[in-house]
């Protein structure tokens, strides 16, 4: 099966990878904003959303893989590339397994490097819970530790909705795809050989991604942008919508009519 997506716009191509237990609904505040100059593509990863019947989630190559066939389907040569969390690791594979293809390249909230022994274990404890006790009953903790604990009361709306979302992920993938980001190799190489504009996008109070363990990525590229967040956590497209759309927004026109020309904060 291939994959589900969803194009708005014309022009130049932005292609928005979800993360883990997301689908492409995610962005959609950013496809209808971007739409208006830019042509937006969205799709749901191997497993998840209307993807659910493709299985080729197996590593994070794999899902790069059927990404770079939906691109030839679709007769898109080059693409900037947004990818949240787990989207980020599937964008760094098909960056370094396809490097024409990008265009320039946001970690949104996410990271280069592979997991640490003791992020190992935290994957295979959880994706062991999720085969005995079902998804809903880890996605009750998973969910509230992703949002900055000061605004839980203020976003509740939102985390509800991301709830909602996340709880249509089938259990296999879910467990099989903790399984492929623990596997995931360092891909700081990827980073140090760019040559296409980075965007990180980070949040200071993420628990999922902690900046601490990840910020050494930031100077790896020579042509990058760095945005840290207050008061954020690991979803700042619902945490904090308006700053990281023009995060976004920015950065893309920047590539699009000022090629190469992204300097570093």
């Amino acid at each position: 099966m291939k994959l589900a997506y969803r194009l708005n716009g014309k022009g130049e191509t932005v292609l928005f990878i979800h993360g883990f237990c997301e689908n492409k609904d995610l962005w959609q505040a950013f496809e209808q904003q971007l739409s208006a100059g830019y042509q937006t593509l969205s799709l749901d990863l191997p497993g998840f959303g209307e993807s659910k019947d493709n299985r080729n989630y197996e590593s994070m190559d794999a899902m790069a893989r059927e990404i770079r066939n939906l691109l030839s389907d679709l007769q898109i040569e080059r693409c900037v590339v947004i990818g949240h969390s787990l989207g980020g690791y599937v964008a760094l594979a098909l960056a370094d397994l396809f490097p024409a293809l990008i265009r320039g390249l946001c970690l949104f909230h996410s990271t280069a490097y592979a997991d640490s022994e003791e992020k190992k274990h935290s994957r295979n404890k959880t994706a062991d819970f999720i085969e005995k006790k079902g998804l809903g009953s880890f996605l009750e903790s998973f969910v509230p530790s992703v949002f900055f604990a000061g605004r839980k009361q203020e976003l509740a709306s939102r985390m509800e909705a991301y709830l909602q979302m996340t709880l249509q992920t089938p259990v296999a993938t879910a467990a099989a795809v903790t399984r492929a980001m623990r596997d995931r190799p360092d891909r700081t190489p990827v980073l140090a050989q760019a040559t296409f504009p980075v965007m990180f996008i980070a949040g200071k109070a993420d628990t999922a991604v902690p900046l601490e363990g990840s910020k050494e990525q930031f100077f790896l590229p020579a042509n990058a942008t760095i945005h840290l967040l207050d008061q954020t956590g690991h979803m700042g497209m619902y945490e904090r919508e308006e700053e990281t759309l023009l995060m976004i927004e920015h950065f893309v026109g920047s590539i699009h009519h000022q090629p190469g020309s992204v300097s570093q904060q």
